[in-house]
């Protein structure tokens, strides 16, 4: 079998392309880069854009199956539309053009933010492609409506996939962004400090990617999104300070409101917009919303559909995180 994934040089992406080429599958990559380390293991690299349709094209033909991980992610930004909606386009329409059969879309809990905390939520939460609080959130919501709708049992098999919050050893975002801050003296406790949150180890995350493959050559996932974590919630700032403590960082004691911090995000949004100033703003109201707020949601139709189980060590996994983070 010769699959394709996109994004294969990110850091879900790369684990997907590992568990790929552990089954004795064909992996083609394509990315922005080169990806020397993929290369070395024997994937077949098309640099290119997910804009470029020609490229992807050529990176999607003679593939049986396709996942598409890549994604443009974050806080800020006005280029999202572009990769995260016409890119996912380009995919889909190479797909049904070249005869793929299987297609796994990596989207994100994101798509179904409504300012509400989310206790226990399943994938009967309505999408939100009218977020106007996230633009990445926005439009992986657009994408992930026209990837299910698109779902044709007899010809191009869909499903998506919305791990929350994927972390581990090469995590490039959630962890060095939080410590980085930290070690600045800037970050706080936003709202009470007692909101839980999933979380997602990205062996577990790759995992259901290919379990997604198998269900939908069996025909029990098509047309449907699940939500992915690592099988029970935590208390989001217990579980960062008892990261810190770990790595010898200052607990995080003080706090501030909800309401101040959603407030804070639109001023700081205003300023950034109005002086189009460079990098991402300190504080965004859809980030105050998601730090103050409980985010999480049931597996269940994951276990059900895919035979999804995270059955990783949790413990051992943040044994390896930490160290990795010490010897950096």
């Amino acid at each position: 079998m010769k699959v394709l994934v996109t994004g294969s040089g990110g850091f879900l992406g790369s684990e997907v392309v590992t568990l790929l080429l552990a089954r004795g599958y064909q992996v083609r990559g394509y990315g922005r880069s080169p990806q020397p380390e993929n290369v070395d293991r024997g994937v077949e690299v098309h640099p290119g854009n997910l804009t470029d349709y020609d490229a992807v094209t050529k990176a999607v033909d003679g593939c049986d199956a396709v996942f598409h991980v890549a994604a443009k992610a974050g806080i800020w930004g006005d280029d999202f539309y572009e990769t995260n909606v016409t890119g996912s386009r380009n995919i889909l329409k190479a797909c049904q053009e070249q005869g793929v059969s299987r297609l796994v879309y990596t989207s994100t809990p994101s798509v179904v933010f409504s300012g509400k905390p989310f206790e226990g939520g399943d994938e009967s939460l309505p999408l939100n492609p009218d977020n106007e609080l996230s633009p990445y959130a926005k439009t992986k919501a657009i994408a992930e409506g026209e990837m299910i709708a698109a779902h044709a049992p007899d010809k191009l098999r869909i499903c998506a996939l919305r791990p929350h919050l994927i972390w581990g050893v090469g995590d490039p975002h959630l962890v060095p962004r939080v410590v980085a801050k930290a070690k600045t003296g800037r970050l706080r406790i936003v709202g009470e400090g007692d909101n839980q949150v999933d979380l997602t180890h990205v062996k577990n995350a790759a995992q259901a990617h290919l379990l997604a493959l198998d269900a939908l050559e069996k025909g029990t996932a098509g047309g449907k999104a699940y939500f992915l974590s690592d099988g029970a919630p935590v208390s989001l700032w217990k579980w960062i300070n008892d990261l810190f403590a770990r790595l010898e960082v200052p607990a995080i004691e003080k706090k501030i409101s909800a309401n101040a911090a959603f407030k804070l995000g639109g001023v700081c949004e205003w300023l950034w917009r109005t002086f189009k100033l460079s990098g991402e703003p300190p504080m965004t109201r859809f980030v105050a919303t998601e730090l103050a707020k409980s985010h999480w949601f049931s597996i269940e139709a994951a276990r059900r559909d895919l035979g999804y189980e995270p059955a990783l060590d949790l413990d051992e996994a943040m044994n390896d995180l930490i160290a990795d983070l010490q010897s950096q």
